[in-house]
């Protein structure tokens, strides 16, 4: 599906786009990120579904072959030794669309940024005071 046209209100609405099995891959990744950061407020960012959490936390998007997962770079470089075995950049992460999502790893990584965009705010108001 050409997505780059599509203006998407929220993530139930990118979700609903893509074929069954795809839908239910996107959903096994949001909930696993809202059980990680349920603080976290869903919305659509870049065309993507995004959490945010004191700015963005993550950002997540289903691909032909692959869903792509998007923590920042130092949400790849802190967990590169597990990530070793998939394709990636930077700031991304791709999970093939026919070998199993790593959720456990998916939601430690939710975690750790929740934990590092808190400190931020947590500094960001410290210095307001």
């Amino acid at each position: 599906m050409d997505q780059s046209r599509n203006s998407f209100a929220s993530t139930e609405d990118y979700i609903a786009t893509f074929p069954p099995e795809v839908q239910r891959l996107l959903q096994e990744v949001r909930e696993t990120i809202r059980s990680a950061a349920p603080e976290a407020k869903e919305k659509i960012s870049y065309q993507m579904p995004t959490f945010d959490l004191h700015g963005n936390l993550v950002h997540f998007a289903a691909f032909k072959n692959h869903i792509g997962f998007y923590p920042g770079a130092d949400g790849i470089a802190s967990f590169k030794d597990e990530l070793s075995a998939y394709k990636g950049a930077k700031g991304s992460v791709q999970f093939p669309l026919d070998k199993p999502l790593p959720l456990e790893l998916i939601r430690r990584i939710t975690a750790y940024r929740a934990s590092q965009n808190k400190a931020r705010a947590e500094a960001k108001r410290g210095k307001k005071a």
